[in-house]
């Protein structure tokens, strides 16, 4: 099992653990290659029910409430990513010599002789946005790709599809990349490196490693961000094809092998014949939408992994002028009696939420929900100045507010214990009275919504919804 390509499935023995997204696929796959597929899953609910049924009408086993034992005769485990290193299951697979693939590592192994490359992203914040980025700009440059991974298509079907790709713009979570042991990326980027799903990995240590590996064996470009050392770090440790180059991006002026800004333009020094000496304009800063610091920083990765797949620098601009952000990520709302109000409930982490809060000069700031282990000390710190108030919701709203005790204790706080469907509306409500004209209402929770929301698209439509009524009401 340990070659690039496993060609005989026939009569293998494989569990697929987890139902989910990658699982169903995962699972449908092996079996109509001839593997005996038994797909085991912790939850025995209505919709894992539904999935089960699904499977066993195409005479796939599925077992529902028993996650943790190693169905007889395994001799792959195909795991759904959120699976924690830790389950027994996978206890039980190291203690019998069993290898444990994600759906990534599957997806890998299955291309095709001649499948597109992959430029692969990940880090803690940016990983769509830079993701959809790239694959604007490669269809910009003529080229057929797809923006998949971790950003809701699945790589198997990218894979395994009719469509024929020259190029895929892949994103990758931690999780994806920690169970991906054999992937080698055309090149790839670690857009940054801050603690989150510490709880999953169990360190900080342990969870950059697994960011690590998208380097691991890159063909021509590992790039990394120059403000964030850790990502230069990963490079370093990797172990690359010759040839390869660490290709560094900052929001100065680069130096030779980077890409960066000068006077309002993106250049690069890398790509480029002579870089000691030579710059290339790729575009505009205001090409990039929308221009705030750390969306200018995702362009200059989409545009090095662009580059350094031979993209011409029409394409770069094109590409990102031709580029939509998703819903809920710094989405102006609108603009009421001379206040903005911006929606980014995508900043589920405080380092995604710090991004947001310094890309303003004045905000009333409406924060909360459930922290994951996380602290808000060093984001409140160095956010406090811009602070003219905080509105905060949410079950761990407690810890913000000990955090602006310390370092913002001039800022006025509201704190709001509601986890109705109503608090969005009253937050809301609290952040106008609080706002003055030119002032920007940022909705940048710093925290997931699963407390009072089904997920941070929802938490981002009431925050609209709730801007709207605002809007509407006379006083």
């Amino acid at each position: 099992m340990g070659s690039r390509k496993v060609t005989d499935w026939q009569g293998k023995n494989v569990t697929v653990a987890g139902l989910g997204v990658s699982g169903v696929p995962a699972a449908k796959v092996l079996h109509g290659r001839g593997a005996k597929v038994t797909v085991v899953n912790d939850g025995d609910d209505a919709r894992a029910r539904a999935q089960a049924a699904e499977l066993e009408a195409l005479g796939i086993t599925v077992r529902l409430g028993d996650g943790a034992t190693l169905p007889e005769g395994t001799e792959l485990i195909v795991t759904a990513p959120g699976w924690k290193p830790d389950k027994p299951l996978f206890a039980a697979a190291h203690e019998a010599g069993v290898p444990v693939w994600g759906d990534v590592e599957l997806a890998w192994r299955l291309r095709g002789p001649d499948a597109a490359p992959w430029l692969c992203v990940t880090g803690t914040n940016g990983k769509t946005t830079t993701t959809q980025m790239l694959a604007s700009i490669l269809k910009a440059a003529g080229l057929r790709t797809a923006a998949v991974g971790n950003i809701g298509v699945s790589l198997l079907d990218a894979v395994l599809g009719e469509e024929q790709y020259d190029v895929l713009a892949v994103e990758l979570s931690s999780y994806q990349l920690h169970w991906a042991p054999s992937l080698r990326a055309h090149s790839a980027v670690v857009l940054n490196l801050a603690p989150d799903h510490l709880d999953w990995h169990g360190s900080m240590e342990a969870y950059a490693k697994d960011k690590g590996r998208i380097y691991e064996g890159n063909r021509v470009a590992c790039v990394y961000n120059v403000a964030d050392k850790a990502t230069e770090d990963l490079v370093r440790e990797a172990d690359v094809e010759e040839g390869c180059r660490a290709i560094g991006f900052t929001l100065g002026t680069p130096g030779p092998s980077q890409l960066g800004v000068v006077d309002g333009i993106l250049v690069d020094r890398a790509f480029v014949e002579n870089r000691q000496k030579n710059a290339q304009e790729l575009a505009e800063v205001s090409d990039v939408n929308p221009p705030a610091p750390h969306n200018i920083a995702n362009a200059l990765a989409a545009a090095a992994l662009a580059r350094a797949f031979g993209v011409l620098p029409k394409a770069v601009r094109d590409g990102l002028r031709a580029f939509t952000p998703d819903a809920h990520r710094i989405a102006h709302v609108a603009d009421v009696d001379g206040v903005a109000y911006v929606d980014d409930s995508k900043a589920t982490n405080t380092h995604a939420a710090e991004a947001s809060l310094a890309a303003y000069e004045s905000i009333v700031w409406v924060a909360g929900g459930l922290a994951k282990g996380a602290t808000f000390d060093e984001l409140v710190a160095k956010s406090a100045k811009r602070l003219r108030g905080v509105v905060l919701i949410g079950a761990d709203r407690a810890l913000i507010h000990e955090a602006l005790a310390r370092h913002a204790p001039e800022v006025p706080v509201v704190d709001l214990d509601r986890t109705d469907t109503g608090a969005m509306l009253a937050a809301v409500r609290e952040a106008k009275r609080l706002a003055r004209p030119g002032d920007t209402v940022l909705l940048a929770p710093a925290c997931a919504s699963m407390d009072m929301f089904v997920n941070y698209n929802q938490r981002g439509d009431a925050f609209a919804e709730a801007v709207r009524e605002l809007g509407a009401d006379p006083h």
